[in-house]
């Protein structure tokens, strides 16, 4: 099967020649023991412990299988054998030098946690996401934002999202950036892991059936403890239906017919894990009035449409959650585009309790900026009625933008710059 080209390659080797050791973490079936054997030089051994005795002998006599596997290695799965850790941080502490050890994990539990701590001040601990858009349809991103490691992205990566973009209307947005209704319903009804991507892999349902199974019994109940895999799929499920909302714990258990503490342990499996994401609400001192539960986002929609029975890419297109749906995919677009630069935004969103809400804002450098996600191609000033709500609470509100459908990059207001979702 042909490589396709992840854009974090070159921030990844970047960093691995400033610390001894780097963990590529993030959901399974993403792609990251591909990547990195792909960056991988011959001298650079490879040993996965998913192999129950490799796995065996790393756990019971690490010393020896480091030995038996010399630095500069790539351990697919640490996750697997903790009891090798402390030897690794012996063996960089020993030898001071840069770039010796790569690692995969597939969750964040009590090994990633042993990462962290065995390891603290040598490891540098990046995530990995499924395919971007960009990537899944080989795209370059703009001209502008190819200098990653010195800018951040979306809002002053490039000149069009700058807080003095054009005034100019019916400025033109490449074909190749263009996205309509339907090539984005593709894209959200299939969603972005590898294999699927590539064509690897061409039954979408059987994947996905096969992708919660092994997620069930390897994540959930081995590294979570979580008893009652039937429950939990059913909180899946009902997860699944709420993307893009904040989270009503109560609800969630009353639905799922299950505690709130326990709505909330399961909850907190599923971020831990990478399936979903939780997105804090903007509030300060002045926003007495906001709403401070946090919104879901599912980090792959292909899965989220799996989990919720969409059949096809045009009946979820045209169905009840279509909104919702396209909000999910636009965030998890933009949280693809940070990573990918191995930056971690700060990302919120707003609602109040007089149903004033902003779907995504992005604050940099002490200046939040509002985005409205609207899944239609003629633009509204509407669409942004809510974003004075943050004049009021807020002194330094930058230039806000609109993520829709339409065919060309225009102002809706002097503040307001509304975008095809294709360019980001």
């Amino acid at each position: 099967m042909k490589y396709v080209q992840r854009w974090m390659e070159k921030r990844l080797l970047e960093v691995s020649e400033q610390f001894p050791a780097l963990l590529l973490t993030g959901p399974r079936q993403v792609g990251k023991t591909t990547l990195l054997k792909h960056l991988c030089t011959p001298e650079r051994k490879y040993v996965t412990l998913d192999d129950f005795v490799l796995r065996s002998l790393a756990r019971e006599d690490p010393a020896l299988f480091l030995q038996r596997f010399e630095v500069p290695v790539l351990i697919d799965e640490i996750q697997y054998a903790p009891e090798l850790l402390p030897y690794l941080k012996m063996i960089v502490d020993e030898r001071q030098v840069n770039n010796l050890v790569w690692m995969t994990g597939s969750q964040p539990f009590h090994a990633m946690q042993g990462v962290s701590e065995s390891m603290a001040g040598r490891v540098a601990i990046i995530n990995l996401f499924a395919f971007s858009r960009r990537e899944k349809h080989g795209l370059d991103y703009p001209q502008e934002t190819m200098n990653l490691s010195s800018r951040v992205p979306f809002t002053e990566s490039s000149g069009i999202f700058h807080e003095k973009a054009s005034a100019k209307s019916d400025l033109p947005v490449e074909s190749d950036e263009m996205l309509t209704l339907n090539d984005v319903f593709t894209d959200i009804w299939k969603g972005f892991f590898p294999v699927l991507c590539t064509g690897e892999v061409k039954e979408r349902d059987v994947f996905y059936s096969s992708y919660i199974q092994t997620y069930l019994e390897r994540d959930v109940r081995e590294l979570a403890q979580v008893g009652d895999g039937g429950t939990f799929f059913k909180f899946l499920r009902i997860c699944a239906a709420r993307t893009a909302q904040p989270v009503n714990l109560s609800k969630l258990a009353r639905d799922a017919d299950i505690s709130v503490p326990t709505a909330k342990k399961y909850l907190s499996v599923l971020e831990m894990s990478y399936q979903i994401k939780l997105v804090p609400s903007y509030h300060n001192n002045r926003t007495k009035r906001a709403v401070k539960a946090p919104k879901m986002f599912f980090l792959d929609t292909g899965l989220c449409a799996y989990l919720t029975q969409w059949s096809s890419p045009e009946t979820l297109a045209t169905g009840a959650m279509n909104g919702a749906f396209f909000e999910n995919y636009v965030y998890v677009e933009l949280l693809k585009r940070y990573a990918n630069n191995l930056k971690h935004p700060s990302f919120f969103y707003y609602r109040d309790r007089d149903k004033r809400e902003i779907d995504l804002i992005i604050e940099q450098n002490g200046v939040i900026h509002p985005i409205e996600i609207k899944l239609g191609a003629t633009p509204k000033k509407s669409w942004v009625r809510h974003f004075s709500a943050l004049e009021n609470i807020e002194k330094n509100v930058g230039h806000g933008f609109v993520i829709c459908l339409s065919p060309h990059v225009v102002p809706l207001s002097r503040k307001v710059t509304v975008l095809n979702a294709g360019i980001i």
